[in-house]
């Protein structure tokens, strides 16, 4: 450590000795923790449906808001430097009014992953939530609080917000993303259990099969553990090597879709899986369509037909392309 009297030639003379073996005790720790980044760069678009709010400031302040607490807020432990934030979208529709300062609206979120070593971004997620139902007024801050409910709108950013970082934590570490559905979990009891507001939000509990109360169950779902470990396979020892080793990305993303299969054999009509496809058909059909290896492109299209039928002949397109 360097001499206090080093330091005296620069400090003003009101600083005591006192004072300055205070810092010098202190800068170790001020060290030992850096400053959080937070961990969302996030875009929301709020629109109106069927519903007529004269007041447009309204709309773009209840965006800036909602950004605002997902763009500021550090949701983890973690240090994210700018370039690592996961860049995520939620669109709100607004389609009820029940009555002033209470609102009732449609919501897809998507979030995206970079792929290493290209500027390709590949989505991770894609879900659309048929009902939030919050309370919202403009002087009032959106705020959250981890051990009591604080309001629906602030537990709704808050859920996505760990689902989100928990699927691209999965995508690096297998099963990286366990700890934050776990917070999402908190978030989601605490919320289903409140009694102290009108904002009362069937999402939350098990009444619907495409609810973010079921997708959350489907990723805590020891059942369907094979499709978080492939989702690993497929991005970390697929599309993140894809551009310097094809053939190996390949069948580690073949491999990655043997693990949707299983789980999709032991929860069939799975949420999670027909949110995978709907994300991941696009991609999937334009990985194996130029693979020179016509038996891989047969396997992967019967296995892809099986567990997605919806888009059969997408994936039949596969096999077809010279």
């Amino acid at each position: 450590m360097w001499p206090a009297t080093l330091f005296r030639q620069f400090l003003p003379a009101s600083l005591t000795m006192r004072k300055l073996s205070l810092l010098l005790l202190l800068l170790p720790l001020l060290l030992a923790y850096p400053v959080r980044a937070q961990e969302l760069l996030a875009e929301v678009r709020v629109t109106t449906e069927n519903v007529t709010i004269s007041d447009r400031q309204l709309v773009q302040q209840m965006q800036n808001d909602m950004q605002t607490f997902l763009n500021t807020r550090s949701f983890t432990r973690q240090t994210y430097r700018p370039q690592e934030k996961i860049r995520c979208r939620f669109f709100v529709g607004i389609r009820q009014i029940p009555q002033n300062g209470t609102y009732v609206a449609t919501v897809r979120v998507l979030s995206t992953r970079p792929v290493y070593g290209t500027g390709y971004e590949t989505n991770l997620l894609s879900f659309a939530d048929p009902s939030w139902r919050f309370n919202y007024t403009p002087q009032n801050p959106i705020d959250y609080s981890e051990n009591t409910f604080v309001g629906n709108l602030s537990s709704l950013l808050t859920f996505y917000a760990y689902i989100i970082i928990g699927m691209d934590q999965d995508s690096f570490a297998s099963l990286g993303g366990s700890p934050y559905y776990d917070r999402a979990r908190i978030v989601l009891s605490n919320a289903a259990s409140q009694n102290s507001t009108n904002e009362q939000d069937d999402g939350w509990k098990d009444l619907g099969p495409d609810n973010r109360y079921w997708l959350l169950n489907n990723l805590q779902d020891p059942q369907l553990e094979a499709f978080r470990t492939g989702i690993y396979a497929y991005y970390r020892r697929g599309m993140d090597i894809f551009i310097t080793k094809p053939e190996e990305a390949r069948a580690s993303i073949a491999t990655a879709l043997q693990g949707v299969q299983q789980a999709v054999q032991r929860r069939p009509g799975t949420l999670l899986a027909r949110s995978f496809f709907t994300t991941k058909s696009d991609e999937i059909a334009n990985v194996f369509r130029s693979s020179p290896d016509q038996q891989q492109k047969v396997a992967v299209a019967t296995l892809l037909s099986e567990v997605d039928p919806t888009n059969s002949a997408k994936y039949q397109s596969i096999v077809r392309q010279p």
